[in-house]
């Protein structure tokens, strides 16, 4: 478990964390998500105690990383997949990773079979392709046989397969019981990866929700009707009080109600449905709405559509 206690990080006049407080579960993906320059880098880097908190505090099942003997082999983390000496084999790599923590070596072999890199263990990382040397990252967290795991976009380079590969993994350590604290802006991925997500925007924290909740929340949800008998159909949500506008399809979007009173009133007019069904709001949507006063930089027309969306 991870547990912040008011952090913060000031650089000069940048508070770029902002009294930060959450905990990161066992036995869950926890997802970790913001705009660009929400903190979310400086958050993981004090995490692993590589930038100090002007303020507050870190503790990994009780303790801060800088007390933990054999770090590696209660956390691993990947945050810069290149941040390996480009010289060395990926055997060697890992072995030196290993002898500084008292791993034994039998593991790196165990971990360069895990992640896909046996066939290629003695060559050089200089010569590893950007999917490559994101496996061998993965590799080096998952050395020590961690219970705490962190990844800083994981599935940067990787072929579909390879995604499909890291999602899989992350669901199956978690199910050991580990904490998976993942961040990344691929919010498709997220959404089929995640159990949970702690979402931050200009150093502060705006959401600590499971991922269901979070989307329900932050969404505009609508049941989609479509029938042969649009006017009698209007003429039944104006007299029920329903909420609706007509999508440029020509079907209905009805608001704030569910699906069954819709099949209701209709049943009650004796209006056939030929389509009747619950539209929920994506991963991304709920993220954009959620966010949208916490984005550093706006595009011309995303700009304008943020504005439009604060007047509605």
């Amino acid at each position: 478990m991870i547990e912040l206690q008011r952090l913060s990080k000031r650089y000069g006049d940048t508070l770029a964390v902002d009294d930060l407080s959450f905990t990161i579960p066992t036995g869950l993906v926890t997802g970790f998500l913001g705009p660009n320059g929400a903190g979310k880098s400086t958050t993981m880097r004090m995490i692993l105690g590589l930038d100090r908190p002007t303020s507050g505090k870190v503790l990994i099942n009780g303790h801060r990383y800088d007390q933990l003997a054999e770090p590696l082999t209660h956390v691993g983390a990947l945050l810069e997949a290149k941040a390996a000496q480009q010289g060395r084999s990926a055997y060697n790599h890992l072995l030196w990773l290993a002898r500084s923590n008292r791993i034994p070596e039998r593991r790196v072999a165990e971990v360069l079979d895990t992640v896909g890199l046996r066939d290629v263990a003695r060559k050089r990382i200089g010569g590893f392709s950007l999917g490559m040397g994101q496996r061998l990252g993965i590799a080096a967290a998952l050395l020590g046989d961690p219970a705490v795991l962190l990844f800083d976009e994981p599935v940067n380079g990787l072929d579909p397969e390879g995604i499909l590969w890291i999602r899989t993994l992350m669901k199956s350590l978690a199910a050991e019981g580990r904490t998976v604290f993942v961040s990344s802006h691929l919010m498709s991925e997220m959404a089929l990866t995640a159990d949970h997500l702690i979402v931050i925007g200009r150093g502060r924290l705006l959401a600590d929700l499971p991922m269901g909740e979070f989307i329900d929340r932050n969404s505009r949800s609508h049941v989609r009707v479509v029938t042969e008998q649009p006017e009698a159909l209007m003429d039944a949500l104006d007299g029920d009080a329903v909420a609706y506008r007509r999508g440029a399809d020509g079907a209905f979007e009805a608001v704030g109600v569910e699906p069954g009173r819709i099949a209701k009133l209709a049943s009650g007019r004796g209006l056939v449905l030929t389509e009747l069904s619950l539209q929920r709001a994506s991963l991304e949507e709920a993220f954009m709405e959620m966010t949208a006063d916490a984005v550093e930089y706006h595009a011309g027309l995303a700009a304008s559509d943020h504005e439009q969306r604060k007047q509605e």
